[in-house]
Order: C-alpha cells, then sequence, then structure tokens
C-alpha cells in the first residue's frame, strides 16, 4: 500500500515553511504526487451597518488575490518538492476553507494541513482542522507549526476499538510498513478486553509485514494526557489516531488539550473519520 497523491494544504495567511517540508519528505518516501491549495475568504472589511460598496469589494478579493499568490509563490519555490509537483489550486471562497479544501481531497490519497492559525483572527485563510478532518473523507496528516521534517520512524497507534479507529490504522499502513518501531497504545478501564483486542490489531498487522509492541495503561486522570506520555516515552514522531465523536474533535480544531498533548514541535498525528 502506498499514497500515490498527497495534497497539502497551505495556510495563505501565514509562511507554511514546516508543512513544506513534511510534504516534501513524505512525498519523496511515497515517489508520489503533490497538489497544492490554499483557499481565502473575503474579509468584508466594508460591511458596516449593511452597507458594502463595490470598492470594498474590489479590495478585499485583490487581499485575497494577493495572498493566493503568495501561497503559490512559497509552493513553487520549496524546491525539495519541485519533482513530485503536480499542479496547484488557488480557490477564492465563499464558505468555510474546511469545506472548500474537503471537497477538493477527493483528488488525493492523504491530506497534509497545518494546525496553526494564520496572520488573521477570523478564519478567512485558515481551515478548521476538526471541520476538515470530519469532512475530508481521506486520512489527515496534522504538522504542528514548528515541525522538523518527518521521519516517523517510531509510530503509535493511540487505540479503542472504535469505527473510526478503525479506519485510522487502516489509512496508517503505508507509514507503518514504513516505520522502524509502531507502537500500539491503549489507555482503558477494561484491560482484559483491551488485551484481546490490542493481540488481535497487532496480529493483523503482522500479517501486512508489521511488526509491532503493545503498550496498556490502565484508564486513570486525562486519557489524552496520558498517551501524549506514552508517546513521549517511545521517541513517537507520529500519533495515528480516530477523529471519533464531534465534539472531541472540534476541540482540537479550536485548540483543546487534545490538539496540544498529541502535538509536540516534532510530533505530527494522522487522523481519519
Amino acid at each position: 500500500m502506498t499514497y500515490a497523491t498527497l495534497m497539502v494544504h497551505l495556510d495563505a495567511g501565514c509562511t507554511n515553511a514546516p508543512l513544506l517540508a513534511i510534504a516534501a519528505s513524505q512525498a519523496e518516501r511515497f515517489a508520489a504526487g503533490v497538489i497544492g491549495i490554499a483557499a481565502g475568504q473575503p474579509a468584508q472589511i466594508g460591511n458596516c451597518d449593511g452597507f458594502y460598496s463595490g470598492d470594498f469589494a474590489v479590495a478585499e478579493r485583490d487581499i485575497v488575490d494577493d495572498e493566493l499568490k503568495r501561497s503559490e509563490t512559497e509552493f513553487r519555490n520549496c524546491v525539495a518538492l519541485e519533482p513530485y509537483v503536480l499542479e496547484w489550486r488557488s480557490v477564492p471562497a465563499l464558505e468555510p476553507i474546511a469545506h472548500v479544501v474537503a471537497a477538493e481531497a477527493r483528488s488525493a490519497d492523504l491530506l497534509i494541513t497545518g494546525v496553526g492559525k494564520g496572520s488573521r483572527n477570523n478564519g478567512n485563510t485558515h481551515a478548521d482542522t476538526g471541520d476538515l478532518v470530519l469532512r475530508a473523507g481521506r486520512p489527515v496528516l496534522v504538522v504542528p507549526p514548528a515541525a522538523a521534517p518527518g521521519v516517523f520512524a517510531t509510530v503509535m497507534v493511540a487505540w479503542n476499538d472504535s469505527r473510526e479507529c478503525r479506519r485510522a490504522i487502516a489509512d496508517a499502513l503505508p507509514f507503518l510498513k514504513r516505520a522502524d518501531r509502531v507502537v500500539v497504545a491503549a489507555v482503558t478501564a477494561e484491560m482484559t478486553d483491551a488485551h484481546i483486542e490490542v493481540r488481535q490489531v497487532i496480529a493483523w498487522l503482522e500479517r501486512h509485514g508489521v511488526t509491532a509492541d503493545r503498550h496498556l495503561s490502565p484508564l486513570g486522570g486525562n486519557v489524552t494526557e496520558r498517551l501524549s506520555k506514552i508517546a513521549t516515552e517511545h521517541d513517537a514522531d507520529l500519533i495515528v489516531a480516530g477523529a471519533y465523536g464531534h465534539s472531541r474533535i472540534r476541540e482540537w480544531g479550536f485548540g483543546g488539550v487534545t490538539r496540544d498533548m498529541l502535538l509536540s514541535d516534532n510530533r505530527c498525528a494522522l487522523l481519519s473519520n
């Protein structure tokens, strides 16, 4: 299994160097083509008491166009990506950015996006991460703002027996097959059930040529915090998780503890829904 086409979503409101470094390293790893995309909404700077002039509309359109052009330039100037670039898509949009990018993800096997907000505070260029994961219909590789190029030597699967987690581990097989080490971790109150589930998952992975270790931890305190500590203990540079529960994944998108604990300067997350 492999990823033949990657799509990298650039935030038109900020620089995207760490994101592009990750995209380039994965394109080389999988010999995959790369589609770059950025989208932007008008800021509506001229909307005041119901009044919206044509001059303001033109100015706002020009601002969006300039931001999209800067993103395209940044994408095309990434030397490491050059051998793999398929195309660039600039999308001026009226609907939320996450909706636009999720629809375009039909063209890719893996969507790569950043988690940091852009220069604007109103989301005119930044896709809400949680919304994007829920809508994409593709695995989403989430890159923290300061991430180094992703080696993904140690991958940790944050296991729970949900549909979303089963989907995530299947979607992650290209990463798992290339990792030096895979750890299936579960934090649970039902240790007996977890032993059975994790043993079966590891056996399934072995049939795909992936050798995995297990790490079971009794439930106590915050599950996400415990998973983050386990990832740190094992030096995991990629976490695979199912994006289960609308409230939980939206907490991720709005900057809650889920995002802050699972991501770190050298750790990405692969999420599937």
